[in-house]
């Protein structure tokens, strides 16, 4: 995973990355909030979404503490990162500029 993880956050498309674990309720309740906002910006992002319990060495690099957290990738660089259910028209009010 690791490998493919570092070229896909190198591309040139911004990346949303959902790190998020099974477990966790919040993380069940931003999952189709996220959804929605692939809908609305199509093919202008692309949103992942990583399971911390399987990719622990992932999560540990970018110190991931809570669940849900999201962070937007583009060529490599971190552009944005919250953590918590966050309403869409947060996320796309946040992320519209990044793009």
């Amino acid at each position: 995973m690791k490998g493919s993880f570092n070229t896909l956050i190198q591309s040139e498309t911004p990346v949303l990355i959902d790190f998020y674990a099974d477990w966790c309720g919040p993380c069940k309740m931003l999952s189709p909030i996220l959804k929605e906002v692939k809908a609305e910006l199509g093919d202008r992002i692309k949103v992942l979404k990583i399971d911390v319990d399987s990719n622990a060495a992932i999560a540990g690099r970018y110190q991931i503490r809570g669940v849900p957290t999201m962070i937007l990738f583009k060529e490599g660089q971190i552009r944005w990162r919250k953590s918590g259910v966050l309403p869409k028209k947060t996320i796309l009010e946040e992320l519209e500029p990044l793009l």
